[in-house]
């Protein structure tokens, strides 16, 4: 399934150069991602509910082009992996400007933390549908995990 989002920027998104401050473009990817979760009906009281909740190890932005103050943005998401247990993945969000261009890349490296025991953990049944129709980066490979 392809995920998109476009949001309406706002005034806080922007730094004194003008132009969309660095931070401002990981938030929208975070939203994207809870709003994804949300639309495979597994939502923050789903999180509550299991105990469990996403974490990032890596996040990684590359910038191509600038946003401006009063543009729309339209950013997306697309699996870049998964772990066979559904523990781990990558995430891999693209930002666009209002007219289209690509602005920015986004590549997180997440997994799902058991909220109690602070350790890493395999998600509940119900989350293991979560990226069965994610639309996969082109580079999307397994993550295997090295348990000692």
């Amino acid at each position: 399934m392809a995920f998109k989002v476009e949001f309406k920027t706002k005034w806080s998104d922007f730094d004194p150069n003008r132009h969309m401050r660095h931070t401002a473009y990981n938030e929208y990817a975070a939203e994207v991602r809870v709003r994804y979760f949300a639309a495979q009906d597994f939502a923050i009281d789903e999180f509550t509910k299991h105990n469990i909740g996403p974490i990032l190890f890596e996040e990684h932005t590359s910038f191509r082009k600038e946003i401006h103050l009063g543009e729309n943005i339209t950013v997306n998401m697309k699996l870049s992996g998964l772990s066979k247990n559904n523990e781990r993945w990558k995430i891999t969000h693209e930002v666009f400007n209002q007219a289209g261009k690509l602005s920015a890349i986004i590549k997180v490296y997440g997994a799902w933390i058991d909220l109690t025991k602070r350790k890493l953990t395999i998600p509940p049944e119900k989350a293991k549908q979560l990226f069965l129709n994610t639309i996969k980066t082109d580079d999307f490979k397994e993550i295997f995990i090295n348990k000692k």
